[in-house]
């Protein structure tokens, strides 16, 4: 199963309109993750190591920092 992190900048209410439909997709919220304001290396470093996709709508900084 995919496993997904919303960030900050993710519209929460595509999040909840996601469990709201199925309540099984394993999402978490970077604010639930104590990961409030962290830059965006930060946020993709926790991603990759706990095996979740990064959802954003940051296209001007957040794909730089992945492609690095």
């Amino acid at each position: 199963m995919v496993r997904f992190l919303a960030d900050e900048n993710f519209n929460n209410q595509i999040v909840r309109g996601i469990l709201r439909r199925n309540p099984n997709v394993d999402i978490v919220r970077v604010q639930d993750m104590g990961l409030s304001e962290a830059d965006d290396p930060t946020v993709l470093e926790w991603a990759a190591q706990h095996n979740r996709v990064v959802l954003t709508h940051d296209i001007a900084t957040m794909t730089n920092f992945a492609y690095e």
